[in-house]
């Protein structure tokens, strides 16, 4: 109906307007609120981490989580607790605070969707390097597992991948490809070169609203 297509464009002009103004995301429930029906999570890792004390070790778990929609955003959530759920919770929260959103592009012509990374991007944390490479249409993600689960949660289709370094620690293998990815918005291409609109920012446009002093409203008592 035209009052849901108002709607979506609507909220992809709010998501943008977060990115646009880098405007930091302190609350998870904004993103539930943008993105939360489309969102899906999973636990890439739950490792145990142990702290030598008087007493012997102290064990807790550190929880790897990532999150996307399929389409054009990603996040990556790390978390560390005495509860594996804890953990796993802390971790989503985090990644929902991380997600950023994902520039795809094409092998060769513009032809359909993009479908792949507009170029080559390159992603380091520790040792791990992790190289992403365009690849044209049916050709599917070539990847191991760890950045595969990433890619596909962006929206990619089809992309090579070189990883080089010590990627058996799954940490620092997600982390590198998160970094790639985020990459693919850093590169100013020739098709972005057209004059830029400056705007107002969303501080700036509703000064006045944010100005107000917020008052908490009293919850009203139900009586049974």
């Amino acid at each position: 109906s035209p009052y849901q297509e108002y709607t979506k464009q609507w909220y992809q002009r709010r998501v943008r307007e977060i990115y646009l103004f880098s405007l930091p995301i302190k609350e998870a429930e904004i993103i539930d609120f943008f993105l939360g029906s489309k969102l899906k999570d999973e636990v890439l890792k739950i490792m145990p981490v142990q702290k030598q004390t008087r007493a012997g070790q102290r064990t807790r778990f550190k929880a790897f989580v990532a999150i996307g929609d399929f389409d054009g955003h990603i996040g990556l959530g790390v978390k560390c607790s005495k509860e594996v759920a804890t953990a796993i919770r802390g971790a989503i929260t985090l990644a929902k605070l991380s997600v950023i959103p994902v520039r795809r592009g094409y092998w060769g012509n513009k032809i359909g969707t993009p479908h792949t990374v507009p170029c080559k991007v390159t992603g380091k944390c520790g040792s791990v390097l992790v190289r992403l490479v365009p690849a044209p249409r049916g050709t599917g993600l070539v990847s191991a597992p760890v950045p595969k689960k990433l890619l596909s949660m962006a929206g990619f289709e089809d992309c090579y991948t070189c990883a080089t370094g010590q990627t058996a620690t799954l940490g620092n293998f997600a982390k590198a490809t998160f970094a790639a990815i985020s990459a693919t918005y850093a590169y100013l291409t020739p098709d972005m070169w057209s004059p830029t609109v400056f705007t107002n920012s969303p501080y700036q446009e509703y000064t006045d609203y944010l100005a107000k002093p917020f008052v908490k409203q009293a919850k009203k008592e139900v009586k049974y």
